[in-house]
């Protein structure tokens, strides 16, 4: 598999074509402006993309956003707190943390190595519908997959984003997950709540009832749910 490197530190781009030498990637070109990759790109093509986040004038995601073919696309960065965006984009494999180490950028090729069969691929966007998340619990990364959730109760700054089996504390707001999930699968019924109508088991007055959760439902949103479900 070809490559090129995006990353604005001279001493990054040198530890990342050091490390591929221990791969089968092979380095095609290193840049250290997005914008210089983009001019590249037009012209060439390449199966993955080594891209660090924070540069100057043109930032890693809004390179990820220009791209009309989409390489796979492993992020370096040495700030933790994009994981959860970076994970919003179908383009990406895997997330390093700089300074980087062999023994984890091995694992990443590994990874890489079993997504290469839709390497190359046209999209409309590098943003698409997943069927998984990922949230911050209590500093780790935590994969969610989105057809097993239930419900989502607002919590002042948190939300608690209920599965059959278990619930996960997450410091957001109801906004931003909704902005998330696929709206044919959920719907937000309260200020406080979004559900999964596809667990519903049955709405008696103002209340649903998901498995053993009996969650409100608001006046302005009523009409809507009922709307949205297949009534006989």
């Amino acid at each position: 598999m070809n490559c090129i490197i995006i990353d604005d530190d001279a001493s990054a781009r040198l530890i990342i074509r050091q490390l591929c030498k221990q791969t089968k990637l092979k380095v095609k070109e290193e840049f250290s402006s997005a914008i210089d990759a983009i001019k590249y790109l037009n012209s060439n093509s390449v199966e993955v993309i080594f891209l660090d986040i924070h540069m100057p004038t043109f930032s890693g995601f809004d390179f990820i956003k220009t791209l009309k073919i989409s390489p796979k696309i492993i992020l370096t960065t040495s700030d933790k707190t994009f994981a959860l965006e970076a994970f919003e984009y179908d383009a990406v494999v895997d997330y390093l943390l700089k300074p980087l180490r062999l023994e984890r950028f091995l694992k990443s090729i590994d990874k890489l190595s079993k997504t290469t069969t839709n390497i190359g691929v046209k999209h409309s966007s590098a943003v698409g519908n997943k069927d998984f998340i990922f949230v911050y619990v209590d500093k780790r990364l935590v994969k969610i997959n989105i057809p097993d959730i239930l419900l989502i109760e607002a919590k002042g700054d948190y939300i608690n984003i209920k599965t059959l089996n278990k619930n996960y504390i997450v410091h957001s707001t109801l906004k931003k997950i909704d902005e998330k999930l696929p709206s044919n699968m959920f719907m937000r019924i309260h200020r406080s709540y979004i559900i999964n109508t596809s667990k519903i088991i049955d709405i008696e007055d103002n209340t649903v009832l998901i498995e053993k959760y009996v969650v409100p439902i608001s006046r302005s949103h009523k009409s809507g749910l009922m709307e949205k479900l297949n009534l006989l």
